[in-house]
């Protein structure tokens, strides 16, 4: 699935705006998985998952960093994620569907911080995007 000219200048142009916000939109991501999906908390047993934690905090903005490497690398985004696949697959046994998961509380969190930005066309091409992103790193499952 790739992305049209219109939807590469909408992350373009939004990613600019997250990445100067990518500690506190990452943290506020996992707060939010963690509180509507409190069966993930599971993969975190040695964390203080405390809203806004140091540990919250520092993986949060692991989470938003991955995601700018796959906007950064949109033309090859498996090639940009393919470590952090083999981690989740082989190393830390992520059920994938946490990923998609994680992006829904993405997407919230980006409509909730950017809300004239997160337009339906803006919302479409977020979420087409992060269906790549999840895909991507379900790949080494196979």
């Amino acid at each position: 699935m790739s992305l049209t000219k219109a939807e590469r200048d909408i992350m373009e142009s939004m990613w600019g705006k997250i990445s100067t916000q990518a500690d506190s939109i990452g943290t506020e991501t996992l707060e939010r998985l963690f509180a509507g999906y409190p069966q993930t908390k599971t993969y975190f047993p040695h964390f203080d998952l405390h809203p806004g934690s140091a540990q919250l905090r520092a993986h949060g903005s692991k989470v938003v960093a991955a995601v700018g490497d796959a906007v950064k690398n949109i033309d090859n985004i498996s090639l940009a994620l393919s470590k952090l696949s083999e981690l989740h697959a082989y190393i830390l046994r992520v059920d994938p569907v946490n990923f998609k998961l994680l992006s829904h509380c993405l997407l919230v969190t980006m409509a909730a911080r950017f809300p004239a930005d997160f337009t339906a066309e803006a919302h479409a091409a977020w979420d087409k995007f992060l269906s790549v992103v999840s895909s991507v790193l379900t790949e080494k499952y196979r």
